[in-house]
């Protein structure tokens, strides 16, 4: 489990968690997530959701969080997804493939084809999804009401894990590399 808080002059206080399986048959990378409601629309949900698809890219895992989802939890993870491929498309010159998306931001395919198929930038041809959207789209996307950038976001270079080895500790390997 992890857990987030929120820290004052008063202490820490707990303002969401999100617990995860080990090793997922189903490749989950979130069981359950939960932001306290005083808590909620303030960024803490997005900000969980991007960690543990941060822990995933470090796994070298595809994720996607155990369905069935809320209704709020839908729409958090499918405005997270939105934010994150668009982000990567706005910057991409040439083409792209569904699988490269997938590689590249750790959210399955099916996750990233149902968020385009919303965006309404995704076709299926020939037995496949191909992603057709001009810079124009993407920009027009951004612009518009359903595109949310986080308010929080999780600061790669501080973030600092470990996979636990047999004894519940960081392998030596895992130490020097991140040291």
């Amino acid at each position: 489990m992890y857990v987030l808080c929120e820290v004052d002059k008063d202490g820490a206080h707990m303002v969401g968690y999100f617990s995860k399986e080990r090793l997922s048959p189903d490749n989950h990378n979130v069981a359950c997530i939960l932001t306290l409601p005083p808590y909620q629309r303030k960024g803490y949900g997005k900000f969980l959701i991007q960690f543990s698809y941060e822990l995933s890219k470090r796994d070298g895992q595809v994720g996607t969080p155990e369905k069935p989802l809320s209704d709020l939890g839908k729409l958090s993870y499918r405005s997270y997804w939105s934010w994150v491929l668009l982000d990567l498309l706005k910057d991409l010159n040439g083409t792209v493939s569904i699988r490269e998306l997938s590689n590249l931001t750790s959210i399955t395919e099916d996750d990233i084809i149902s968020t385009l198929q919303m965006l309404n930038i995704v076709k299926y041809w020939k037995g496949q999804h191909i992603i057709c959207v001009t810079p124009k789209q993407v920009e027009e996307h951004l612009k518009g009401e359903n595109y949310r950038k986080p308010l929080l976001t999780v600061q790669q270079e501080a973030l600092k894990w470990f996979q636990k080895g047999k004894r519940g500790r960081p392998t030596k390997k895992q130490k020097n590399a991140n040291d």
